[in-house]
């Protein structure tokens, strides 16, 4: 298994590094370079990819805006120098967001994740499977999780982060990976539970406190605060007060 990865970045040093680094990961196979996200638009009307690695700030049409026009999303590892974008890039469900410059351990990691995500996103799981209830009892609910249903206290539960069709379901610092929607948690889990982020349903009583735009755990774990959410926040922090 390898993923068609695309460059898009209007560096050519970027280029370099990244070519550079995926010389030594087996399973990632460059396919296409492109220096203007303009062009990338022609290079995936003609060939598809897997994975895009994407410089946000370009001329004529920067990243973010890029993969808003884009229907049919590969997954995206943003590549930037400026950190200020991760919110909205994390917003369009990129897979991960690396600060350049970056190392090849970073790089790797990153990749890792989006192989693991390729590999989930190509499994055939029944859309009845995927949106099916889960069941809940006693302050329980159970997912799915591989070929085994499992039994998980809501209270054990940090926070939900959604991966597409699927969903991460996190509890002392670890997850499980459950295929299901965030939306068809929102039901099922309790009032403690407040949606922070497109992506992130958090457990109030795991909060610590909230900096800048992310919210810190009592564990250290750093969850991102989405822009449409300010207010719900502020209810957040009240309540955990």
């Amino acid at each position: 298994m390898s993923l068609r990865c695309l460059i898009v970045d209007d560096e050519p040093l970027a280029h370099g590094v990244i070519m550079e680094y995926a010389k030594d990961i087996p399973f990632i196979n460059i396919v296409g370079s492109c220096y203007r996200a303009t062009a990338a638009l022609d290079f995936l009307s003609k060939q598809p990819v897997d994975l895009i690695f994407l410089d946000i700030r370009m001329p004529k049409l920067n990243g973010l805006d890029f993969l808003k026009t884009l229907a049919h999303k590969p997954l995206v590892v943003i590549t930037s120098a400026y950190e200020e974008y991760a919110l909205a890039g994390f917003d369009l469900a990129v897979c991960d967001y690396l600060l350049k410059p970056f190392r090849l351990d970073r790089f790797i990691k990153a990749v890792n994740r989006a192989l693991e995500l390729h590999n989930l996103q190509r499994q055939k799981a029944k859309p009845a499977s995927i949106e099916k209830p889960a069941q809940k009892n006693k302050g329980q609910i159970a997912i799915k999780v591989d070929k085994k249903h499992i039994l998980i206290k809501l209270d054990e539960i940090q926070y939900l982060e959604s991966l597409g069709n699927y969903v991460k379901v996190w509890k002392n610092g670890d997850f499980l990976l459950t295929p299901r929607t965030l939306a068809s948690f929102e039901d099922q889990v309790s009032a403690d539970f407040v949606r922070i982020h497109k992506s992130f349903i958090l457990n109030k009583k795991y909060v610590d406190y909230l900096e800048g735009g992310t919210i810190v755990l009592k564990n250290g774990q750093e969850v991102p605060v989405g822009k449409n959410y300010k207010r719900t926040i502020k209810q957040l922090l009240d309540i955990a007060d």
